[in-house]
């Protein structure tokens, strides 16, 4: 389980995250949908021990982030907002190199590589170095990244963001292969559409704060909308009208 409990973080002068809490249950998948700059993408990097709160706790499987990084960072497989490739090398050795980090052997890399590859087409790019790899080729290779060392945990930050239609397929396919062999996903979108077909459990995230949560059928229901995304409109409106203006 990942447990986030009312952590908060600034930045000079700039407050990024001012007060989230969810959990995370093994084998279930969570949505953090929110606009741009809500604070989803800095939460996510607390929650990978990359940067630490300013107060409140973040554990996995009872491990304090801070204070057990790399027995949590072990557990995590992370697609960051921006793919982070090595774009000198190719799709093949990106992907070895991480599972290298992570204390494969030569024959375990080399069968999981292939599978990746297959599931997610990825046979034509394999080889190539990734510099001039487009968007889709690009997430490809960041999530199969993620994926080859069997992580229980998945940390997603927009993976399906600017991606064409097959590729997006693609990838849903495999994350929702990912979640029925019970492996944890946090996934973050502004996407509606992708949050109803992959997440259990939805956390709404504005200014930095959980503004709902729960099922989807039960954020619908406290908004007193009828789909999500009225549902999210509804919230990102309240929490305007409760937001102080300055100038």
């Amino acid at each position: 389980m990942i447990t986030v409990s009312q952590v908060k973080k600034t930045f000079s002068q700039t407050t990024a995250v001012r007060d989230i809490s969810f959990q995370l249950e093994a084998g279930k998948s969570l949505g953090l949908l929110g606009p741009n700059g809500a604070g989803k993408t800095t939460c996510l990097r607390m929650v990978c021990g990359l940067i630490a709160p300013d107060a409140g706790s973040i554990t996995i499987d009872g491990n304090d982030v801070t204070k057990a990084q790399f027995d949590c960072q072990r557990k995590l497989g992370v697609l960051p907002d921006n793919c982070g490739l090595y774009t000198r090398l190719t799709a093949f050795e990106n992907i070895q190199y991480f599972a290298k980090l992570y204390g494969l052997t030569k024959n375990t890399i080399n069968q999981r590589i292939a599978n990746l590859s297959e599931q997610l087409d990825m046979d034509a790019i394999l080889h190539r170095k990734t510099a001039g790899f487009s968007q889709g080729e690009r997430m490809k290779v960041a999530l199969a990244r993620a994926l080859v060392h069997n992580p229980p945990y998945l940390i997603l930050d927009e993976p399906t963001n600017g991606l064409d239609v097959l590729t997006t397929r693609a990838v849903r396919n495999l994350l929702k292969n990912k979640l029925h062999e019970g492996v944890s996903m946090i996934f973050s979108s502004h996407l509606m559409h992708e949050v109803e077909h992959l997440c259990d459990s939805i956390a709404i995230v504005i200014n930095g704060e959980v503004r709902a949560s729960g099922a989807q059928q039960e954020i619908i229901n406290s908004s007193d909308t009828s789909d999500l995304e009225s549902a999210f409109a509804f919230y990102c409106g309240e929490a305007n009208r409760k937001e102080p203006h300055h100038g």
